[in-house]
């Protein structure tokens, strides 16, 4: 199995760019390079949110280090200011604005706590195909809480690690993973979806892990389920949860146990950087914010250990890229997401208009 850590990104595409309160800081400003691109997040006054490029027209000068004002985002060297679609609105001791007076901006919609980004074509820029979760709002609203990590990894290789839960046991075996023959032996179903791909491991008549107990109490064995899908291009979708033997899980997942809702997203920052927004949402012990937090704070030093150990993999994959990967059966998921994203880049290269000779 070839590793294609530098592959071209799929810009015609929606990816998540930063979670809302990420820009409710104090300046109302956030600074991110994506696909290589440095980007300039802001809230207006009126409270829309835009993304431009981080770079004034007029000397260059970075505008994440400017301030948001009455009519936009004010540069700090020179005072131009820029509405959200990016064009200069004001410049200081002067009356006109020169038409080629803007800096490039990039269509944003702002949704269920996300800040989803469009890094193509903006007339292709379809919101109906941003990816729903409810679980941050509405009657399925849960109560969850959410980081962003920057990580040293190729976004697709975060991908690969959600799309093969065999190293749960080895890398998490004290906390969400417990015994690694349980993964290993997984019973899993696959399938390609129209976005992607989908798959769902069993666990039958397995001592819970930790985090499990700790979270629902579980007293013996239980019936465990993971169910994942990959959505082009960066999201995975995630619902883990466990029942107590004999409760029919199988049949009807939807009872009171233990049940967990994780979003992935996976933003590339440069061929080998990427951001990594996760949230996780408490499906037991609603009415218990504690619970909410106990998960968060056993979470999070789990995604620290996936981060710790891709981190690793991608310096010594950096040092010989060209160097293929033997590929196991455990890899059955992450090999058909990788076809779903080439799919998607060979389309969009086929659509771009081919220069006259």
């Amino acid at each position: 199995m070839s590793d294609k850590t530098n592959a071209p990104f799929l810009r015609n595409a929606w990816w998540q760019a930063a979670w809302s309160d990420e820009i409710d800081n104090e300046r109302g400003i956030l600074a991110r390079t994506i696909m290589n691109e440095p980007i300039v997040f802001f809230r207006d006054k009126s409270g829309k949110v835009g993304a431009v490029e981080d770079r004034c027209c007029h000397r260059g000068a970075p505008l994440s280090h400017g301030n948001v004002v009455e009519k936009g985002l004010e540069c700090l060297y020179h005072g131009l200011t820029f509405d959200c679609s990016g064009k200069c609105v004001e410049i200081p001791g002067q009356d006109s604005i020169p038409p080629m007076a803007n800096v490039k901006s990039y269509p944003v919609v702002e949704r269920q706590e996300f800040i989803w980004i469009w890094m193509g074509d903006p007339a292709k820029a379809d919101e109906s195909k941003i990816i729903d979760w409810p679980f941050h709002e509405g009657e399925k609203k849960l109560p969850h809480r959410k980081a962003t990590m920057p990580i040293q990894v190729n976004f697709m290789m975060m991908i690969d690690n959600l799309m093969d839960l065999t190293h749960l046991g080895y890398v998490h075996r004290k906390t969400i993973g417990g015994d690694p023959r349980t993964h290993v032996n997984a019973k899993m179903d696959t399938v390609r979806t129209e976005t992607g791909v989908k798959y769902v491991r069993w666990m039958d008549d397995c001592n819970p892990p930790p985090t499990y107990v700790k979270g629902a109490g579980f007293k013996g064995k239980v019936d465990r389920w993971q169910e994942f899908e990959y959505v082009l291009p960066g999201s995975v979708l995630q619902w883990s949860g466990a029942l107590d033997v004999g409760k029919g899980a199988r049949e009807n997942r939807e009872q009171d146990g233990f049940h967990l809702r994780l979003f992935h997203g996976i933003t590339p920052a440069t061929e080998t950087t990427s951001y990594y927004f996760w949230s996780t949402a408490n499906g037991y012990r609603t009415d218990d914010p504690q619970a909410t937090e106990d998960m968060y704070n056993e979470i999070y030093p789990t995604f620290v250990e996936d981060v710790d150990i891709m981190n690793v993999q991608q310096e010594r994959i950096n040092m010989d890229p060209d160097r293929p990967l033997v590929g196991i059966k455990a890899d059955h998921a992450l090999v058909l997401a990788r076809r779903a994203l080439q799919q998607a880049l060979d389309e969009e290269r086929s659509a771009v208009p081919q220069a006259a000779e």
